[in-house]
Parts: C-alpha cells; structure tokens; sequence
C-alpha cells in the first residue's frame, strides 16, 4: 500500500480523499495519512483523519510518500509546487474509476487529478499537475498545459489549446480548435468560440475579455 498525503484540506480536499476511497474500493492500492494546509490547525480532524501541518511541514518528512494535490487555484498550486523540495515525494495521479479514457495515445503528466464522470477521447495530452473536475468532457486532440484548472461540468471540444495555468470556471463550454491564454481565467458558464489571449478574465457568451490581470 503507498502512503498518501493530500494538500489542501478544504472542500476540494475531502473529495480528493473520496477518490482515493473510491479507487482503493476498486483496487486497494493507498494508506491514507491525513491533509496537509496552511489554513487549517494542525490536528484538527476532518471527517476522522488529521490536518498533519502546513503545506512547508511537509519537507520534514523523511519517508517516501506519495501527494495529491487538492487546489484549485493554478497560481496557488505552482506555488506551492516551487516550495516542496523533498526527493521523497512521488506527485501521484489520481483518476476516478468511472473516468471514461480513450484507448488511443491519451497521456497524463505527474500530479494530476480526473474526479468522477468525466470523459476522456484521444490523442489528448494532460501535462503536469492538472485538475479536471467532476463530469467534463475533453475532446480529441486538445492539449492541457501544466497547472491548468478545469471546474466542474465542462465541455472541451477537439483541438482546443489551453495553456499554462489557465483555469476554466464551472460549466464553461469551449468550441473546437481554440486556445485559451497563459493565466487566463473563463468565468463560469461562459461559452468560449475565438480564442482568448493570456493573462485576462473572459466571460460571457460568446465570451469576451473582461480585464487583463496582472
């Protein structure tokens, strides 16, 4: 059994665990240990298990240990990334059992989380640290860079770009053979049809630039 720690023991967090319940129901594979949060004090207890210390604390320990990322927030989740420096770490990717994965050259990085319900096509590529939400769909030849945040119910059609740390708000649907910008936030329920530049929020339907973030 490998030794789990989740980062982030906020909402999100606790379902990350009822992932990792979940996978261990279809095959016992990891010994939950508790969550790890800067917002949280240490030894409060979330549904029976301890918030261990702060996301630094996590450099002491000295066994191997697998993590799973439980954050939202790409700008937080490089973030924290930078601080852990520990060559015990193993970034885990977590992967729901009802996730539907196209047999055909579909590839995850490292870190990465896929909830429940979702659906995954082919030829797509999930680089490092990516969360997709519960019940998305993602379409054949798109491309997700690192730290990018997909919220729940999204749909992502074939040959979409969607760059480094983007995050996409519940419910957004995103057209084929665009991009979304390094940065960039889509609001919730937008409906992205051209391609939205970096570092700017977009919302709407069809969905335009609100503001460039700095």
């Amino acid at each position: 059994m490998k030794k789990i720690i989740i980062i982030g023991a906020g909402g999100f967090g606790r379902e990350v665990k009822m992932l990792i319940d979940q996978i261990n129901n279809s095959k016992p594979q990891y010994e939950f240990v508790g969550y790890y949060d800067d917002g949280i004090p240490k030894g409060t207890l979330i549904n029976g298990f301890p918030v261990l210390g702060t996301i630094l604390d996590v450099n002491n320990i000295k066994e191997t240990i697998h993590i799973a990322l439980a954050l939202g927030n790409p700008v937080y989740k490089q973030k924290v990334i930078q601080e852990l420096k520990n060559e015990n770490f193993i970034f885990e990717t977590l992967i729901h059992p009802s996730v539907l994965i196209g047999a055909d050259e579909v590839q995850f990085g490292k870190g990465v989380v896929v909830c429940a319900g979702s659906i995954i096509t082919c030829n797509i590529v999930i680089h490092d640290f990516v969360t997709v939400n519960l019940a998305c769909t993602i379409g054949h030849d798109s491309i997700l860079k690192d730290f990018v945040s997909i919220m729940p119910g999204c749909n992502i059609s074939g040959e979409v770009l969607i760059e480094k740390s983007a995050y996409i708000g519940t419910g957004v649907k995103i057209i084929n053979q665009v991009s979304i910008g390094e940065n960039s936030i889509i609001g919730a329920g937008a409906v992205v049809s051209k391609s939205i530049p970096a570092n700017c929020t977009a919302i709407g339907i069809p969905a335009k630039p609100l503001k460039y973030n700095e």
